[in-house]
């Protein structure tokens, strides 16, 4: 279904959009903003999928990250989805860290989820679909996020070897199925087989991988983030990642912590990373 416009704003001599459109997925409508550099004009561009985390919608991070400048001087297309479906009918929670705002980019298998909650459906096959159909995209695509969202970028760059030329993450949770915010997600939208969440958990996926098929994959975290020891744990990615010969770089930044303030300091680098795998 064709997406419906919403707001259209100029940047960078190329546009900021936000449009809406009938979710097959989720079964409810569901909101994605774009930004189109004016190289678009001229010819089809490659695509960045921005998945962003815990609370937010898809305008945090065209708002606060400072990614379209450099998105316009290297001809990248930016998607940036919402974080989950929304809507009256949609199962929620009063927790913050459960249903509308925390889909955690899976499909979810237990009631009252079940319904609505498709995200990697979405994020995988439904949004490419939509933006490749209509929006000047060449098929060449990346994938990044934060926090709730580098979980969700880097399980499914994992998920997907060969769709992604290359994936990044700032501040992921990569070990979900350990810590409070991925243990309450998952016995909620998957119920309590653990064997269900290492399909969605970076660690166990990278363990199972072969690292020869890996795209390459950057990540960054700021070591005063106060979600690191806690929700984090970046230090178990470290250990599978020490003695492998997999193309990850991970850098820790002292000082940072795990607001958009570190990501608007860092987003040229992931964005000029992902350019140099996209062409």
């Amino acid at each position: 279904m064709k997406p419906e416009l919403i707001s259209r704003n100029r940047s960078f001599n190329g546009w900021h959009c936000r449009y809406q459109h009938l979710s097959i997925a989720n079964h409810c409508d569901m909101t994605f903003s774009i930004y189109l550099p004016a190289l678009v004009e001229d010819k089809k561009l490659p695509v960045l999928y921005w998945l962003s985390g815990l609370t937010c919608t898809d305008e945090n991070f065209m708002q606060k990250a400072g990614a379209r400048r450099m998105a316009s001087d290297l001809g990248l297309i930016l998607v940036a989805p919402d974080t989950s479906p929304r809507g009256e009918g949609v199962a929620d929670d009063p927790a913050y860290d459960l249903g509308q705002g925390a889909g955690f980019y899976l499909n979810a298998s237990q009631a009252p989820w079940e319904e609505n909650f498709k995200m990697y459906d979405y994020i995988v096959f439904e949004l490419p679909e939509i933006i490749n159909t209509h929006f000047p995209a060449n098929g060449n695509q990346s994938i990044s996020g934060h926090s709730m969202g580098g979980h969700g970028a880097l399980t499914i760059g994992l998920k997907n070897p060969g769709s992604y030329k290359s994936i990044s993450a700032f501040s992921p949770i990569v070990n979900p199925s350990s810590c409070p915010w991925g243990i309450k997600a998952f016995r909620n939208y998957l119920g309590e087989d653990e064997d269900c969440w290492s399909e969605y958990d970076a660690c166990m996926l990278f363990s199972n991988q072969n690292n020869n098929q890996l795209s390459p994959i950057l990540i960054d975290q700021g070591e005063d983030d106060e979600f690191l020891k806690e929700q984090l744990l970046l230090e178990n990615l470290e250990a599978l990642t020490n003695n492998s010969k997999s193309n990850i770089q991970i850098q820790r930044h002292p000082g940072y912590d795990h607001s958009y303030f570190f990501i608007e300091t860092f987003i040229d680098r992931h964005l000029q990373f992902h350019a140099s795998h996209l062409g």
